[in-house]
């Protein structure tokens, strides 16, 4: 169902935009799948919400003066391997759960409640695991505590996305000959599923080659190197799929024709398939299969990430000269967190990445790369949440609550990472806590405190998309099934 044409504007140009380009939507199933979806997502805001907590202290530990408050070096760790598991790897996989499910047959069913019921163990046993005690291990993608409680609790997560992947290749709907946008999608969304797959069988072979004679942070950093790398093809797809849906929900004609859409979801994936040739060719502990990894990832994961952001942006402002020749009676409320959350993913996203181009050593600019790349995805996952709201049978999110919350998130982001970048400059290591340094000069002073205040705005932020999203639950309307839009 096509969103009703902005006024004034001529029916036939729209429809022939749309045949030529495509309408880059999902139609929501309204059986099972839908409440398997809604576990996925209340598991994915509950990780994002106690993510959020734990970040305020990660902060505040590392802002001078604050953090000499606080037990700061052992705690900041501690705080640091729970914020990064739950906020990155729970959150990004549940949400990928959600679209995963939303993007399936009925088959296999109870195979899908098992995997959540695994994940939701996993991420309950995560989050305590803290409290229980243990050595923090800072590895690279998948951070841990070394302790029964956390290893156990990551296990039971692994074990529920093996299950959630695994129905996932077996339940996913064909594409199809004949191409359309909303093919496009799912054709993206599957191939996100093939990169988790691969993913898992990296951490798999990991396991049963890195030596276990290493110490631990050697261990987990050879053990999670190469799933790592491989599951940020998932990110990548995810967030892609996410840019062109938002785009078509305010109305943004994108210009890209479906094929040429899944034409770059496949070269998005087609380095991921040189994972096993990697392993197969060196052996885990090797220079050359550390090097490789990150080759893969580097040239082969960012292809077709700029023709999607450029096409994007190319609808966007063709959709902003519209609204501007026909007034503010235009536009629709209901767009405006949705178009926050694309312009904010793609600034973050791109400023990230043009970060990791500046890289020399091991400093505080590694964080501000990812955390520009990582933030990016978070924003448009919580714009692809906004849209999926009043399609669950809830109310939309408040609009200036829901858009001011986007901005506040995503300028508050790029302070820290800004803050991050200027320390960086001036040789503050990554991974250290701020009493950890006995002296610091007056610029890597004010860029941690630019840092700080940055991540502080933030975390507001991201406490306001929880709110928002109360709001909207709390004011589901009486009719459910009539307030529930199928695309």
């Amino acid at each position: 169902m096509s969103p009703p044409p902005t006024p004034g504007e001529p029916v036939a140009v729209r429809l022939d935009l749309d045949l030529a380009f495509g309408r880059y939507t999902l139609a929501l199933p309204r059986d099972g799948r839908r409440r398997l979806a809604l576990g996925w997502f209340a598991l994915g805001l509950t990780a994002l919400a106690a993510s959020g907590v734990l970040a305020v202290l990660l902060v505040l530990s590392r802002t001078p003066g604050l953090a000499r408050l606080f037990p700061v070096t052992d705690f900041f760790l501690v705080a640091l391997v729970a914020h990064v598991d739950l906020s990155v790897l729970v959150w990004f996989l549940a949400f990928a759960g959600v679209l995963w499910s939303l993007n399936s047959t009925p088959r296999a069913l109870p195979v899908g409640w098992a995997a959540l019921m695994l994940a939701t163990l996993g991420t309950a046993t995560i989050a305590a695991a803290p409290f229980a005690g243990g050595t923090p291990v800072m590895a690279n993608y998948v951070p841990v505590i070394e302790s029964r409680a956390f290893l156990g609790g990551l296990v039971l997560f692994g074990a529920g996305m093996t299950l959630l992947v695994a129905r996932g290749l077996f339940a996913s709907p064909l594409v199809g000959m004949r191409l359309d946008g909303a093919g496009a999608l799912r054709f993206g969304l599957n191939g996100a599923i093939v990169a988790t797959a691969v993913a898992l069988l990296a951490f798999a072979w990991s396991y049963a080659t890195v030596p276990t004679t290493l110490d631990g942070k050697a261990y987990y950093e050879l053990l999670f190197w190469g799933g790592g790398h491989v599951v940020q093809f998932t990110w990548t797809l995810l967030v892609l799929v996410a840019w062109l849906l938002l785009a078509d929900a305010i109305g943004a004609r994108v210009p890209l024709s479906p094929r040429v859409a899944a034409l770059l979801f496949g070269i998005g994936l087609a380095a991921v398939f040189a994972t096993p040739v990697i392993y197969l060719a060196f052996d885990v502990t090797s220079v050359e299969h550390h090097r490789l990894q990150t080759w893969l990832m580097r040239f082969g994961g960012g292809l077709a990430i700029a023709p999607v952001a450029a096409a994007v942006i190319l609808g966007l402002v063709a959709r902003a000269r519209t609204l501007r020749t026909r007034g503010p009676g235009a536009r629709r409320d209901g767009d405006g967190p949705l178009q926050a959350a694309l312009v904010t993913s793609i600034a973050l996203f791109g400023i990230g990445g043009l970060i990791g181009f500046a890289i020399h050593g091991s400093n505080v600019k590694i964080p501000a790369h990812y955390h520009g790349c990582i933030v990016g995805v978070t924003v448009a996952l919580m714009g692809v949440a906004y849209w999926l709201l009043p399609r669950f049978g809830f109310a939309p999110p408040p609009p200036r609550l829901a858009t001011g919350q986007l901005y506040l998130y995503g300028g508050g982001q790029l302070m820290h990472i800004s803050g991050l970048v200027w320390s960086g400059g001036y040789g503050v290591q990554r991974k250290v806590a701020d009493g950890a340094v006995v002296a610091r000069s007056l610029e890597q002073t004010l860029g941690m405190g630019m840092m700080g205040l940055g991540g502080l705005i933030a975390i507001v932020g991201g406490m306001l998309f929880i709110a928002a999203v109360i709001v909207a639950v709390v004011r589901r309307p009486r009719a459910t099934a009539a307030a529930a839009p199928a695309a």
